[in-house]
């Protein structure tokens, strides 16, 4: 019977071991199976149809002890606090304390570049986070500006989000007008070149709306191969998912 006193649906999220394990239909798959996102931290059940979905929960419960395997290879929770060094954009970053409003400060001398903000626990967090992001926006501006003018588009409107599902996401505007890019907050924790990489990428979404050669083809003209970049991001994107958490 589901426990949900119902039948079991795109999007239901059971508890399996401690995780949350998300049902999901793709009539593409094949047969029922189980993934770790590891951004999301959390299991990924798919089954070929919704009338399959109760066996994909049942599968997730008979594989409690892979699941609980799983998420224990997830990088530790990491949230901001004062005395923690971050790397941001690939430079050195000090969290501290400080009275009044967060600011960024800039490295000077053997200083590197310093957040300072007051309170504790989840209030301390959003105000380093809120510090990071509006440097995410002011730099992944700079660069989407540079690439839309490399590949002769208009420039988008860019805006800063906390999606886990993806870096980044663009909607070419009609008829060749200006469009606008999305961007993950958290790929200031990823070296520039990654994040630099990402904006590229974004970018030739203006031009290209797939993932054709045409598309691939701009990305390398813009960064050269970017199997390197999307391997980092393969491999540390938990960690980056797992700050401020």
């Amino acid at each position: 019977m589901s426990p949900f006193g119902r039948a079991l649906a795109d999007g239901d999220r059971l508890e399996v071991a401690g995780a949350v394990v998300t049902l999901k239909v793709n009539r593409r798959a094949r047969r029922v199976s189980l993934r770790l996102d590891r951004t999301g931290r959390q299991i990924v059940a798919t089954a070929p149809s919704p009338r399959r979905l109760p066996e994909a929960a049942a599968f997730a419960r008979e594989r409690a002890g892979w699941i609980a395997e799983r998420m224990a290879e997830l990088p530790d929770r990491s949230p901001a606090q004062p005395g923690m060094t971050l790397q941001v954009f690939g430079e050195p970053v000090r969290l501290e304390s400080g009275a009044g409003r967060a600011r960024w400060i800039e490295a000077s001398g053997e200083e590197p570049h310093r957040i300072t903000a007051m309170g504790e626990g989840e209030g301390y967090a959003r105000a380093v986070i809120l510090q990071i992001r509006k440097r995410a926006l002011a730099v992944l501006t700079a660069r989407t500006a540079h690439y839309a003018a490399r590949l002769g588009a208009p420039m988008p409107k860019v805006a800063i989000t906390d999606t886990r599902s993806r870096w980044g996401s663009c909607r070419p505007g009609p008829n060749g007008t200006a469009g606008s890019i999305r961007y993950s907050w958290r790929l200031a924790l990823a070296p520039f070149e990654v994040a630099d990489y990402v904006a590229a990428h974004e970018c030739a979404h203006l031009l290209e709306l797939n993932h054709g050669p045409r598309f691939w083809a701009h990305v390398k003209a813009l960064v050269g191969d970017e199997r390197r970049y999307r391997a980092w991001l393969r491999a540390e994107g938990a960690r980056l998912h797992a700050f401020g958490r």
